[in-house]
């Protein structure tokens, strides 16, 4: 449809001068610019300004656009949080191509898939996954990537299996390369999959738009200002970091990389380098908080932590002020970017009773600052729940910071953005204020006797008891119930606890007939990103005998 003509836009059209495609590589060529000797990564021992990253990145992209590598291709990466894997976010782009982080947890049968799906014509390894790599090429059914190596002198073992390492590319490459931007802000920047539990995963593409947008949201929901000081503990390969790589360089901080998640060396990290902020799921911030050497109280350095999960544990919120993380709930999914919504704070809240302050940071909230929208929709009526903490409905994204759609799957994209929002499968309810509030996955909310239980609520009673590392509750068949709640539990190191003891504790805080009715003890499924699988608990629970309710 043609926009009808009148006196603001007759003659007054998009140049060069007053238009320019929004990208995140913007942010690079800004603070390579203005902050060019500004430290800009540090990563055991080394470290580099941003006029040097920039140099760097350029170089890299210069060297792949030797290769035949361009607009439309896909460059992956199976790398950790090391230097490199900050750079391929810029380098990759830069050429106008895609770039794929592969989860480094995943097996060689998944990484074919993926390589095979998006065509990747390049991929970077880590010598710690050269294995995994090696059969994954050899199972792949298409054309296979050209290999690159990226030497790490902090792991010992693996080997090479690529034609160049990564270093003696860089240097190879012309510093003074011509970027390639885009040609349209809507161009793909970034290719992630889905954490699938059945099937394949499906391929998540986003643009430069977005991840430009979602970068700047995450300055001013964080708070981070600028020259953060920012600790690598979220995987870069978990939906590109949240975007956080383009968002440092937006605000021209400091990537403290971290190969592996480790509490004693990550405290070292915070003490050396100052560290203002950090994000990670619920299960980083526990381990951190359970950790014997954890300071505490005047001993700990102020954190800012970004926190993202279904709702946070309350004990994790508490726990993690007393190391000195106030911690900022944000809520999303791959398909949004990482987080697209925060628990907006409100003044008065760090007045409030610790209990009751945590109560009202662990909610999903309200959009970030330049999402659209999210709420709770009917999703048979396509109308918002009303504001009454109760009625569940689907939680709905709509805005400049939602993907593409899903790569080479047109059905699924579809039925994702039906109605005009994206539907994440996420069920939830919204409270007086608006703020989103997450009840469980639509798969995950138990069914019993006609009642929902939401196996959110009863995971927050069972982390309140203390002998409790990790819980997940999931639906066990039930002949008189239909289904009932089965508890998983991970105890901390020391501490022990019955089956009668959870199941009487949960009891004397929360209805009967939401009180697990069996529980199970032992170490509980994660993944890379700290997700517990609860499908891998839905398997085994068949067998798991449930006492009498």
């Amino acid at each position: 449809m043609s926009k009808q003509q009148n006196q603001y836009n007759i003659g007054l059209d998009k140049t060069p001068a007053n238009y320019v495609p929004l990208s995140p590589l913007s942010f690079l060529a800004r603070s390579a610019a203005v902050y060019p000797d500004h430290v800009s990564t540090v990563y055991e021992g080394r470290s580099f300004t941003w006029r040097e990253t920039h140099e760097r990145c350029k170089r890299f992209a210069s060297w792949l656009a030797g290769k035949g590598i361009g607009v439309g291709d896909t460059v992956a990466a199976m790398l950790p949080n090391i230097a490199a894997m900050n750079e391929v976010h810029f380098a990759v782009p830069m050429t106008g191509a895609v770039l794929n982080a592969l989860n480094i947890r995943l097996d060689a049968p998944s990484i074919a898939f993926q390589l095979d799906h998006g065509g990747a014509k390049i991929i970077l390894v880590d010598p710690e996954f050269s294995g995994v790599i090696t059969d994954a090429l050899a199972q792949m059914t298409g054309p296979k990537p050209f290999v690159i190596d990226v030497d790490d002198a902090a792991f010992k073992g693996g080997k090479r299996i690529g034609e160049i390492e990564y270093e003696a590319a860089v240097a190879q490459g012309d510093p003074n390369f011509a970027v390639i931007p885009p040609g349209d802000e809507w161009d793909a920047i970034a290719l992630s999959y889905t954490s699938g539990t059945t099937g394949n995963p499906k391929g998540v593409v986003t643009h430069h738009r977005g991840a430009y947008l979602n970068a700047v949201s995450n300055i001013l929901a964080g708070n981070l200002g600028q020259h953060p000081v920012y600790l690598w503990t979220l995987p870069m390969f978990h939906c590109n970091g949240w975007c956080f790589p383009w968002t440092i360089a937006a605000a021209a901080g400091i990537n403290v990389c971290l190969r592996k998640v480790e509490p004693t060396r990550i405290f070292e990290l915070i003490r050396t380098h100052g560290v203002t902020h950090m994000c990670g799921a619920p299960i980083v911030y526990n381990t951190l908080i359970n950790a014997p050497d954890a300071p505490k109280g005047d001993a700990a350095r102020r954190v800012v932590g970004l926190i993202a999960g279904a709702a946070p544990p309350v004990a994790v919120l508490e726990g993690a002020e007393s190391i000195g993380i106030k911690l900022t709930h944000v809520y999303g999914l791959t398909e949004v970017y990482g987080p697209a919504s925060v628990c907006a704070e409100q003044p008065g809240w760090d007045e409030l009773p610790p209990a009751e302050r945590a109560r009202m940071k662990r909610r999903q909230g309200v959009p970030y600052p330049l999402e659209e929208d999210v709420t709770v929709i009917d999703p048979q009526t396509m109308l918002e729940v009303p504001r009454d903490g109760e009625t569940i409905g689907e939680v709905m994204f709509r805005g400049n910071i939602v993907m593409k759609g899903y790569l080479r799957n047109e059905k699924a994209t579809k039925e994702a953005f039906e109605g005009g929002w994206f539907h994440t499968g996420d069920l939830g309810v919204l409270d007086e204020h608006g703020y989103v509030i997450i009840k469980d996955r639509s798969k995950d909310i138990i069914i019993s006797g006609g009642e929902n239980i939401s196996s959110v609520e009863v995971e927050d009673i069972l982390y309140k008891h203390p002998a409790v590392l990790f819980a997940a509750v999931v639906a066990k068949p039930d002949p008189k119930w239909g289904e009932v709640p089965c508890a998983f539990v991970e105890l901390k190191d020391g501490a022990s606890a019955s089956e009668a003891e959870i199941i009487a504790f949960c009891r004397s805080h929360m209805s009967g007939f939401k009180t697990p009715k069996a529980v199970v003890f032992g170490p509980i499924p994660k993944t890379s990103t700290g997700k517990i699988q609860k499908f891998l608990l839905r398997n085994e629970v068949g067998s798991v005998k449930a006492i009498s309710a």
